[in-house]
């Protein structure tokens, strides 16, 4: 077995698990941490777990992610339990260790940690009907719902500033200004087009200072694919990948969802002709989000959802552009002008929403009640 086997092995065997190890594969198709579907058997019946190994070049702060993870799903686990439903299907459960931790670190400085697996529900990468978008919506909402009265000031910032647009527009000024790739010249009317857009990108924290917004518990990862979907309810079931759990705003958590899912086009389309806002997804998801939210969310928040679907799509554009300008340092490529590429398609998306502004506050007011 090689080294990174006997790592896992180890790892798996400091946890409290029931029977005897099976089998211990990779499982599902996550980027930042390596995952693993532990399959272990006592008196012929099957104990499955979720073993992962967190990335500690990622998420430096691995005691304040587990504490973040730990709180919210044991907040998470009576919130579902009020309700009369199933919390080993609706949220993570940590396994913990033989010894009682939350984690593990293995004899060569890794990191892991365990859950329960859910069976017989699926994570989907792509919206394929919008169902699956309905759904998605629903679902974090509900996790707005359910995690309304969590303290989310006592959460660690596991990645500081993620969604903090102005300093994500500090940080790009600065690389315009050095331009170490000799590439500002040729991005002078995208550079143009964030730059007139400065003064909105502070509302939120102005809001929030003054009052008027409330910190939340926020996921900042609100793909459809963190989302596990019952095989056979088809409705959404348990959110996952709570790694960026941090305090933050409903409006960003709502916002990169349709930065992401109301897109007609890949995030990397080459032809803009063929990228636009879709409406009638925007409308689908606000109609599960809000009935997700249980009425938890104020008025302020709610009419803010536009603005929060913009400035995610405009900050996530600024990102691509920085990292075009600083030389495909962060986002991994596979061709010249990639990030490029992505820029412009979330800046064609920026400008398609304001087209769109007045059909967008219409159909908040319409879910609003």
């Amino acid at each position: 077995m090689n080294n990174h086997g006997e790592q896992k092995l180890e790892a798996a065997k400091a946890f409290a698990i029931k029977g005897q190890i099976k089998s211990c594969d990779p499982y599902g198709s996550g980027h930042i941490n390596l995952t693993f579907r532990l399959v272990c058997e006592e008196n012929g019946q099957e104990y499955s777990y979720i073993l992962q190994q967190m990335n500690h070049e990622v998420f430096k702060d691995i005691d304040g992610l587990m504490r973040n993870v730990k709180g919210v799903t044991s907040f998470l686990h009576k919130q579902i339990l009020a309700n009369h439903g199933d919390p080993d299907r609706e949220t993570l459960n940590l396994v913990p260790t033989k010894d009682g931790q939350d984690y593990y670190k293995d004899s060569q400085g890794n990191f892991w940690r365990m859950y329960l697996f859910i069976s017989n529900a699926t994570c989907y990468n792509l919206v394929e009907k919008p169902e699956d978008f309905y759904q998605s919506g629903k679902a974090f909402g509900r996790f707005q719902c359910l995690l309304a009265d969590f303290p989310a000031d006592q959460l660690a910032e596991t990645i500081p500033d993620f969604h903090n647009t102005p300093a994500r527009f500090r940080t790009f000024q600065k690389a315009v200004e050095e331009d170490v790739m000799g590439r500002a010249q040729k991005v002078e009317k995208e550079i143009a087009f964030i730059r007139e857009r400065e003064k909105e990108m502070g509302l939120a924290l102005r809001l929030k200072e003054e009052g008027k917004l409330p910190v939340r518990v926020s996921h900042n990862d609100t793909k459809l694919n963190n989302i596990m979907i019952d095989d056979s309810t088809g409705q959404a079931l348990c959110i996952i990948d709570l790694d960026t759990i941090m305090p933050g705003f409903s409006i960003f958590d709502f916002g990169d969802s349709i930065r992401f899912g109301a897109n007609t086009a890949q995030e990397d389309e080459q032809d803009l002709s063929k990228v636009s806002f879709s409406l009638p997804l925007f409308e689908v998801y606000t109609k599960g989000f809000l009935e997700g939210s249980g009425g938890r969310l104020t008025e302020t928040e709610i009419e803010l959802l536009p603005y929060g679907s913009k400035m995610m799509t405009l900050e996530c554009g600024m990102r691509f552009l920085t990292d075009y300008l600083q030389g495909d340092v962060y986002f991994h490529i596979s061709r010249e002008d990639h990030n490029l590429d992505r820029c412009h398609t979330q800046l064609a998306l920026v400008a398609d929403m304001e087209k769109k502004w007045s059909d967008m506050e219409q159909i908040i007011k319409k879910y609003q009640d």
